[in-house]
């Protein structure tokens, strides 16, 4: 069977590794099950977030699937972009042969654009806002890495992509096409990877449900990330609840063998 596993709530909280996710990983591998960790989060490198895995002792292989790499292959090779991200989507949207202009760049509000791309990034003002908003409004079409209002990490829930996103659309009245989690690219994009059955693994049912949906996989819930006990039964239901990927994994694979 194959795994989809999302990163923020499952495998870490921010610098910290959810306990039991390394060893679960590296259970699901050695079961021969083929694994793919899909993240919305679009503002870290591919290496950036392959090295991160690799430093809690989890082996990223070639598995990685950012939200920026599914956005970066809805743009067209010799377009110009206005990025306002991180260096996630400029390192994507380069490797295609996109004309990269960050919207913190001085010569930033000189246009034309054929798109605007937006994702999370910690450094995001009214400046960036304005300057995506004006290239929006001029004309370049806007393709969001994903729409998720928050994320969570150890210190807390935060303000995501999505309330980013949420400011330019407000700005321009233009809605974005989207990427990511649990819309219809990111699902194109990892069902070509992992197959047609399987299991998303997620800590919220409004992006990795959805997504488990649109996939046609199953969708495993886990409690250690945004959403808890509380807030049972969720909309899509979870076809399996567990407080951790320790303890889904260890019951899904009993489950197998018992079979």
């Amino acid at each position: 069977m194959a795994w989809a596993l999302d990163l923020d709530g499952v495998v870490w909280l921010g610098g910290t590794v959810v306990p039991g996710a390394p060893e679960a990983i590296a259970e699901l591998r050695a079961a021969g099950e083929r694994v793919a960790f899909v993240t919305n989060n679009s503002f870290g490198r591919r290496s950036d977030v392959a090295a991160k895995l690799a430093g809690m002792g989890i082996d990223p292989g070639d598995d990685v699937v950012t939200s920026a790499v599914v956005a970066a292959g809805l743009v067209d090779p010799g377009e110009r972009a206005l990025v306002c991200g991180g260096p996630g989507i400029t390192e994507e949207l380069r490797n295609r042969g996109v004309e990269v202009v960050d919207a913190s760049d001085p010569g930033a509000a000189d246009g034309p654009f054929d798109v605007v791309v937006v994702g999370y990034h910690p450094n995001f003002d009214y400046h960036r806002m304005d300057t995506a908003s004006l290239a929006v409004r001029s004309g370049a079409r806007l393709l969001a890495t994903n729409d998720d209002a928050t994320y969570p990490n150890d210190s807390g829930i935060h303000p995501g992509g999505g309330a980013i996103l949420a400011s330019i659309v407000t700005a321009t009245g233009v809605q974005p096409e989207v990427a990511g989690k649990p819309h219809g690219p990111a699902a194109d994009l990892v069902r070509g990877r992992l197959g047609d059955s399987g299991i998303m693994v997620g800590d919220r049912p409004d992006t990795d449900g959805r997504f488990a949906v649109a996939l046609g996989y199953r969708f495993g819930l886990v409690l250690s990330g945004v959403t808890h006990a509380d807030d049972l039964p969720t909309d899509p239901p979870a076809d399996a609840v567990a407080v951790d990927l320790a303890t889904l994994v260890a019951r899904e694979l009993e489950a197998t063998a018992s079979r």
